[in-house]
């Protein structure tokens, strides 16, 4: 395609997002990648923070603009990065959610068994590339780590990727959480490469400390947050409890007939293979509007699972640091059989236990290497004085409880 193109889009968080390139042009065109306009990007978040309603489709343009000026950033200090292998990483990062489901982490390996929302986003890029005649091939190679110049990988998937840049920027600005706020343009300033890799010039360190420590309190004052985390649990309760009902020989519709397909199908990676182009067209919306539907099921497991959930009537949720005393969790199982009238296996959809868990820094993960001016190359949680230790890298573990109030 030698026609050039140049779309402007305005955005809430960035301004103006240039698209400038035929084939980025046409990857957002496609109607499986206009789909990430109907799955939220943070699921049930909004019923805590009202303005968080913004979607898949908001923040994959987010971090492309971030990639954008990234990759200028690398490019104006002499990093070696070809107009080819610039639109692919562009496209790659325009893609590195495209698998996600309904509801995004909440449903991921709920409606569809043992397949993460990567490996889905890799069988889309994969058709995507057969329909543009290969276009695509570098982009994939980027996106799966199998190309020679590892920093673009690094650049969309690591610690230090602009996709939590994005995510991070701008789950705090529609949130309103201030706690949330990085110095994503100051990083983007301070990227370098050595020997293939991405690395942070030494003067970045504090805005990297700060991008960390976001990360954590986000965590736990949004993405875990109590009342999120109950509201989420419920919504896999009730496709827990659906598939059950069928399994039964009950009657249990959805509102479309792509999401009736994948209620009563067996899922696996190598079935959602072939059914890509069902996949593509299940959105939030097919999973609310069935909620809805289900709050006048029979089932009273069912039911009253889903009327908690559209009228924000919602599971009680605690948070400690130690588990939950048996005891007190059997009165309350009694309590909630006898308050609903149901058979004690029933229970288990009304009171549960598990366990939340963040790390600030995982040294395990893609690392933060620090590069200092004489040359010499740090991981961040080494640096003399550095606020993120070798304390920071341990998870924080806490247990909570969700049970009916009765």
């Amino acid at each position: 395609m030698t026609n050039r193109i140049r779309k402007i889009i305005n955005d809430p968080v960035y301004g103006f997002i240039t698209i400038d390139d035929p084939l980025v042009f046409q990857v957002i065109s496609h109607p499986w990648y206009q789909r990430l306009r109907r799955v939220h990007q943070m699921a049930f978040a909004h019923l805590v923070y009202p303005g968080a309603v913004h979607t898949r489709l908001h923040h994959s343009l987010g971090a492309y603009h971030l990639m954008c000026n990234a990759l200028t950033e690398l490019k104006n200090k002499g990093v070696d990065i070809t107009p080819e292998e610039e639109t692919a990483a562009k496209i790659a990062i325009l893609l590195h959610d495209i698998g996600h489901g309904p509801f995004s982490h909440a449903l991921e390996n709920v409606l569809i068994n043992d397949t993460h929302h990567e490996t889905i986003s890799i069988l889309i890029m994969r058709v995507l590339n057969e329909q543009m005649n290969g276009q695509l091939h570098k982009a994939i190679d980027i996106f799966t780590n199998n190309y020679t110049k590892p920093f673009l990988h690094q650049l969309i998937s690591g610690q230090l990727d602009v996709d939590r840049m994005d995510y991070l920027t701008r789950d705090s600005f529609y949130t309103g959480v201030s706690e949330g706020v990085i110095g994503y343009d100051r990083i983007l300033k301070m990227l370098a490469v050595k020997d293939g890799d991405l690395m942070v010039e030494e003067k970045g360190i504090y805005s990297i400390e700060k991008f960390l420590v976001a990360r954590r309190l986000m965590y736990w004052q949004v993405y875990l947050h109590k009342t999120v985390l109950g509201a989420e649990k419920t919504l896999i309760k009730i496709i827990q409890r659906a598939k059950e009902l069928i399994q039964q020989g009950q009657t249990v519709h959805a509102a479309s007939v792509t999401f009736d397909f994948f209620l009563n199908s067996a899922t696996n990676t190598a079935f959602i293979e072939q059914q890509l182009e069902r996949f593509c067209l299940l959105d939030d919306y097919d999973v609310l509007t069935t909620i809805k539907n289900w709050m006048f099921h029979p089932d009273i497991v069912l039911s009253t699972l889903c009327r908690g959930l559209i009228e924000r009537r919602l599971l009680k949720v605690k948070l400690q640091a130690e588990p939950f005393d048996q005891d007190w969790i059997k009165t309350q199982r009694n309590n909630i059989c006898h308050q609903l009238k149901i058979k004690e296996a029933d229970c288990d959809y009304f009171i549960f236990t598990g366990v939340a868990e963040n790390t600030t820094y995982d040294p395990n993960e893609e690392r933060i290497n620090i590069l200092f001016k004489n040359g010499t190359v740090t991981d961040i949680s080494k640096v003399d004085n550095a606020l993120i230790h070798q304390a920071l890298a341990s998870p924080v573990k806490k247990y909570y409880i969700c049970y009916y109030n009765c």
